[in-house]
């Protein structure tokens, strides 16, 4: 099928942090180092080439950007200093603003008022909400028997609950549509292959087993990369089910100890996210691996928000165990005032996204392999 050059593709590109992609001469080098290219997804180089040529509704389509993990063999191998797995990033921002029906993700990427305007909007309907329906309870009830924090007496437990499926229903619409649309575009508009329906359900478990593992990581070089992933993925996961799910068990007046299964969950996540902050953090700084050598705002962005989130969540639990009431309220709204937006932009548009994004392309990519194969 014919497609007519997109001319102001590579311009658009670029405000997703897209820099030196005519240096390729495509000598090939970065897909023949790549652990993680295969027949059939050959990149970086196939997507260079579709960017060269304005060819924009290859791009839209292709599902190579997300099977790359940005190790950063690619780029340091290549004799251009094309920088092709930076490119291969931006190009995942790009892809992300395809995928979103309602623009945000690109505004998110394209423009710092937008992006840090929504965080400061998100923020301040949560302070505002506190300010309304909350007040701080009367000295003689603001501990509990056991020396803690009454903190449901300041923030009911049963309305933050509300409140978490709420936005838990936005995301999840928000997100499960995005990645509907990246299925039409990549599978459905591919007219090379047809997958039948047996298919979907035969390779299902691909999905479940590359989201809970993130194994494709554990192809690069750097075993810890992995590791520093799979330790953010899990304790993110878990705190975030802690909070939608298991609301009532997890923000308590009861004072657990500390070998309590919510305790000891909570640290696990607690410790898995803090070693990533350090961990990219540090790397962005220092720059020491090609796979930090080049950040976007964003990145940071998301670096700071994750921070901020997990550091006031530690600093809310001390100051509950402790007894400091007022220390505990302050510290709650402000906690809340930095999760909701995290979770609220972070999760359909921007960087957790990803977390949806590559187990199923993973899983696309693996039913259009099969599919060929049985119909050669």
């Amino acid at each position: 099928m014919r497609e007519r050059v997109n001319t102001g593709l590579l311009k658009d590109l670029e405000k997703f942090g897209i820099h030196d992609w005519n240096e390729c001469f495509h000598c090939g080098n970065c897909t023949a180092i790549c652990p993680l290219s295969q027949q059939g997804f050959l990149f970086p180089r196939y997507q260079i080439r579709n960017i060269q040529l304005g060819l924009k509704n290859d791009l839209a389509c292709s599902l190579e950007p997300w099977l790359c993990y940005y190790c950063g063999e690619c780029t340091e191998n290549c004799p251009r200093n094309a920088n092709p797995g930076e490119l291969m990033m931006s190009l995942r921002r790009y892809l992300t603003s395809l995928y979103d029906w309602t623009g945000l993700a690109r505004k998110m990427y394209t423009s710092k008022i937008w992006e840090f305007g929504s965080i400061l909007l998100l923020s301040a309907i949560v302070l505002i909400l506190f300010i309304i329906f909350t007040e701080i309870p009367d000295e003689s009830v603001r501990l509990t028997r056991q020396g803690g924090v009454a903190l449901n007496l300041f923030a009911p437990v049963k309305w933050i609950h509300l409140g978490d499926w709420i936005m838990a229903g936005i995301l999840a619409t928000l997100l499960i549509s995005n990645v509907f649309n990246m299925y039409i575009k990549t599978i459905v508009k591919d007219k090379n292959v047809k997958i039948p329906f047996s298919l979907y359900l035969k390779e299902l478990w691909k999905l479940v087993w590359n989201f809970v593992s993130q194994w494709q990581f554990n192809k690069c070089e750097s075993k810890f990369y992995w590791l520093t992933h799979w330790l953010v993925m899990t304790g993110y996961v878990i705190l975030f089910t802690m909070i939608v799910f298991f609301l009532h068990w997890f923000q308590t007046d009861t004072i657990y100890d500390w070998w309590h299964p919510q305790r000891i969950l909570g640290y696990y996540a607690t410790f898995g996210l803090i070693l990533g902050i350090i961990y990219f953090s540090y790397g962005r700084i220092k720059k020491t691996k090609e796979h930090h050598k080049f950040s976007h705002i964003t990145d940071w962005t998301f670096l700071v928000l994750l921070f901020l989130t997990t550091i006031s969540g530690i600093l809310v639990h001390i100051f509950r165990i402790n007894g400091l009431p007022l220390s505990t309220y302050y510290t709650y709204v402000i906690h809340l005032m930095v999760l909701v937006p995290m979770l609220m932009l972070e999760v359909p548009f921007s960087k957790w996204s990803h977390l949806a994004y590559r187990p199923v392309a993973i899983y696309f990519a693996n039913l259009k392999k099969t599919a060929l194969k049985n119909q050669s």
